[in-house]
């Protein structure tokens, strides 16, 4: 089904998806009529609206109720050259929401007794050792997995001297090196939000996996939830996957600038809205689908950092104990939440605006619908 609404002179075309069908085994239970998903005006409304005020081509959107997959729609367009409709199966690039899926990796692995989160990252006896040659690794022999993972080394911020962006020309082994001997050393137990960190993270997981950070992701963490069609993305618009949108640059930013293989653990994945969906519900807790963690695993990586009261292990927890985080990258906008209350939701945008107020409009698109008493949600699951 396909309809089309009219903004401020940007047709943005809806489109939603078919449930899936249920059925299998030797002498499966005749499967019962699909059940079409029903529009929510109040979400539909609300996300033409920010797309319209944004400039934002392309929005896909996927939520969860207890579980079950109730809505899942895609709004507007590729933009730039390409005016193809967004559809239910396009993949965006999901920038820092990157680093929830690592952290999944780093808990699975503390769990299976393959790492500890007190372990040291450099130095003797440490995980990664003298792997990564530097002058100055004793400067650093003091950093933890956790601190890593609660962003409390205190170095390598997301700022303009942010190593990930910096050095092109090297891949991720000599960056490393590099980043060691020519970055301040911090001072731990210190907030700096880093993405070189997240690096860091994804090493660690190919170190005691045996297995390079993509393949052990999709084995152990997205493959046993049926995330199958999340990958890394690529750099180049001639490198575009099947299915993967177009992204679109606001403001004179190239969204093919930088190198996303090279960003893998801390901005590197993309995903459809719904394959981040089935992910999440196996990770969040609510036990109505088995999760993948224990609960205790689950309670270490929400509990909030000393270095930040609202970070924990690769996610913003408030005292609500919501959890949720953002990406921002040149051509993309994303959002991922778990909610206490049992919703969970991904939007995912080709592009970002400078505007004041864009992140707070961006995490403020489904609340409204979920808070409110009337909204029309189907009991149904189109995982």
């Amino acid at each position: 089904m396909k309809k089309h609404l009219l903004i401020g002179g940007l047709s943005v075309l809806l489109f939603l998806s078919s449930c899936s069908k249920k059925g299998g085994g030797d002498d499966p239970e005749p499967e019962p009529p699909d059940v079409e998903q029903k529009d929510i005006t109040g979400i539909d409304n609300s996300i033409a609206a920010f797309m319209s005020k944004y400039s934002i081509p392309g929005v896909q959107v996927a939520i969860t109720k207890n579980e079950k997959l109730v809505y899942v729609k895609s709004y507007g367009i590729n933009g730039g050259t390409d005016n193809a409709p967004i559809n239910n199966n396009n993949l965006f690039r999901l920038a820092s929401v990157s680093k929830p899926i690592t952290a999944l990796g780093i808990m699975k692995l503390v769990e299976t007794g393959k790492l500890t989160l007190d372990q040291k990252v450099f130095g003797t006896g440490s995980i990664l050792g003298t792997d990564f040659p530097s002058t100055r690794l004793a400067s650093f022999s003091d950093i933890t997995v956790k601190q890593l993972l609660t962003h409390a080394t205190g170095a390598w911020p997301n700022d303009g001297n942010d190593p990930m962006f910096l050095q092109t020309q090297l891949n991720q082994s000599k960056l490393i090196s590099w980043t060691l001997d020519n970055q301040p050393a911090g001072t731990r137990g210190v907030y700096r939000y880093s993405n070189f960190g997240y690096c860091l993270l994804g090493r660690i997981i190919e170190k005691v996996s045996g297995k390079q950070y993509e393949k052990f992701m999709k084995e152990d963490v997205l493959a046993p939830a049926g995330a199958n069609g999340m990958q890394i993305g690529r750099s180049k618009l001639n490198e575009r996957l099947p299915n993967e949108v177009m992204y679109n640059g606001q403001n004179g930013e190239n969204p093919y600038i930088y190198d996303y293989p090279r960003m893998d653990a801390h901005g590197g994945w993309i995903a459809s809205a719904t394959d981040l969906m089935r992910m999440l519900v196996k990770y969040d807790g609510f036990g109505g689908k088995t999760d993948l963690l224990k609960p205790a695993t689950l309670q270490s990586m929400t509990t909030v950092g000393v270095a930040n009261s609202g970070y924990a292990c690769g996610w913003q927890v408030n005292s609500l104990n919501n959890w949720f985080h953002q990406g921002s990258l040149p051509g993309t906008a994303t959002n991922l939440v778990r909610t206490a209350k049992g919703y969970n939701w991904v939007i995912l945008c080709n592009s970002r605006s400078r505007l004041a107020g864009f992140q707070t409009a961006l995490d403020g698109l489904i609340w409204p619908s979920v808070n409110a008493t009337d909204t029309p949600w189907q009991d149904i699951d189109q995982f």
